[in-house]
């Protein structure tokens, strides 16, 4: 093909590739309608459902173009009002967050300017960003300044980074595999083996240490266990703590296990996901020993309340996560070794990812400390008038919980776990508040979680009410 015939073959590619850069005034006209759609949807979620059973249909890409207000009327139906409305303040069943508005601002910024935040030489400013999130973590559980850490797409992938580098700190190894355990409770989050398994210690011993009348692990047992396998001829490797359970939101007795590890040279693990960011509130005392931990997991999209997709990970040995995920390629020669150690890259997996810091710095910055605070404080208070409210309707609960998670059974007199699966049936089918359900102590109960930022009273309120209406369709 010669020069004249590429000059022409691009001239008429670029009248149609044209279209990808949306002009100005477009540009401003999408803004108005995606506006007024994003305040519709905030304005309207008091008045909707949390939950619709219904499946979604007519999703599938046609290539057939179609209009913005067409294509937000199609979402609205098919992705908004069907499933779990997890930005309503009713979501009360999986751990919510709810993702606070000027998060989504920074997401939108982020997608516009699309810095690569994954290295340091490629964009200096993200970079700095995404480090500034980690530094300020750093803080707030009492990790020391030369820990390292980078944010992950959510609690899965944080476990995954901290295990690794459990993993190559202790030379966890071929042959060596099954000779090595690690100790964990029932309440742990599956995350934890998967992670294990995705990293190659799929073989490790797995040692479930039975928890006490409150769900929290019990580190006399633990003890004895640890015992036993050195005795056997066993390496005790590494312990697993949760500060904030799935199912009933308990905090592990972290200073006292934090001491059974380094006594025994282990890896200390916390998992936070959920319960991390309590330790800013009047919750503090229980957090006691999360500052000892070799590595450390939170979800800012949880208690943080920003949108999905943002987790956080923070290790003390940062030659092994360096060792873990450091790598580098001829095409990256121009990178200095300064800024490579400056590079999330080089503490993840990930290479390529969404500059997620700016969806937690620009709301940090913006809101400051204080309102996150109250709203968690608020959360405390709302499972306990919710658990009153309960009581008061002749529902028995679960142990005064540590933080905002509790679950509760009504007692019928007879086949009372078939009885609580219908009236988890008659709620999700009301559907006006989510609530999820889970087997605890061999019992079906119906569990909930308060944390979606929303959340305030009249939600509490307006669940009981529908809890009431449901439990007469059931007696």
């Amino acid at each position: 093909m010669n020069t004249e015939d590429i000059v022409i073959r691009l001239n008429e590619l670029k009248l149609l590739s044209q279209e990808l850069e949306t002009p100005e005034a477009e540009r401003t006209e999408m803004m108005e309608t995606v506006t007024n759609y994003a305040n519709q949807f905030i304005g309207n979620l008091d008045s909707t459902k949390a939950f619709n059973k219904e499946e979604s249909y007519s999703l599938e890409i046609t290539n057939e173009k179609r209009s913005l207000p067409a294509l937000l009327d199609l979402y609205q139906k098919e992705v908004v009002e069907k499933g779990i409305n997890a930005s309503s303040g009713k979501h009360l069943g999986y751990i919510p967050g709810g993702g606070v508005f000027t998060s989504a601002l920074g997401d939108f910024i982020a997608a516009v300017t699309n810095p690569f935040a994954s290295v340091h030489y490629a964009s200096p400013g993200a970079a700095t960003i995404e480090n500034e999130v980690v530094n300020w973590l750093k803080k707030v559980f009492s990790f020391p300044e030369n820990a390292v850490g980078c944010l992950s797409s959510g609690g899965s992938i944080s476990t995954l980074i901290a295990f690794t580098a459990a993993r190559d700190h202790h030379k966890v190894k071929n042959e060596l595999i099954p000779k090595n355990v690690v100790y964990l409770s029932e309440q742990v989050h599956h995350s934890t083996q998967k992670a294990l398994r995705i990293i190659g210690l799929e073989d490790v011993v797995i040692r479930q240490v039975s928890m006490d009348a409150q769900h929290k692990m019990r580190t006399d047992v633990l003890k004895d266990l640890i015992q036993e396998d050195i005795s056997a001829g066993l390496h005790p490797f590494m312990i697993v703590a949760t500060a904030g359970t799935t199912d009933t939101g308990t905090i592990d007795p972290l200073d006292e296990i934090a001491d059974i590890a380094e006594n025994f040279k282990m890896w200390f693990h916390v998992d936070a996901a959920y319960g991390g960011f309590f330790i800013m509130t009047s919750k503090k005392d229980l957090f006691k020993g999360i500052e000892k931990a070799n590595s450390l997991i939170v979800d800012p999209h949880k208690g943080l309340f920003l949108p999905y997709g943002i987790g956080a990970v923070l290790v003390k040995d940062s030659e092994a996560v360096l060792h873990s995920n450091y790598y580098t390629a001829n095409y990256m020669q121009d990178i200095s070794i300064d800024k490579m150690l400056k590079s999330p890259a080089n503490l993840s997996p990930e290479l390529t990812k969404h500059f997620r810091g700016l969806r937690m710095w620009l709301p940090l910055q913006f809101h400051g400390v204080e309102p996150i605070v109250a709203c968690l404080e608020e959360k405390l208070l709302l499972v306990h008038y919710f658990r009153n409210k309960l009581v008061e309707l002749g529902f028995q609960v679960g142990p005064e919980p540590d933080l905002s998670i509790s679950y509760f059974w009504y007692p019928f007199e007879k086949d009372a776990d078939e009885k609580n699966k219908l009236l988890m049936d008659e709620i999700h089918a009301d559907g006006t508040v989510f609530l999820s359900s889970s087997i605890i102590g061999n019992r079906f109960v119906i569990r909930t979680a308060v944390l979606a930022f929303r959340t305030k009273q009249e939600n509490i309120d307006e669940a009981v009410a529908m809890i009431e209406a449901c439990l007469k369709k059931v007696i």
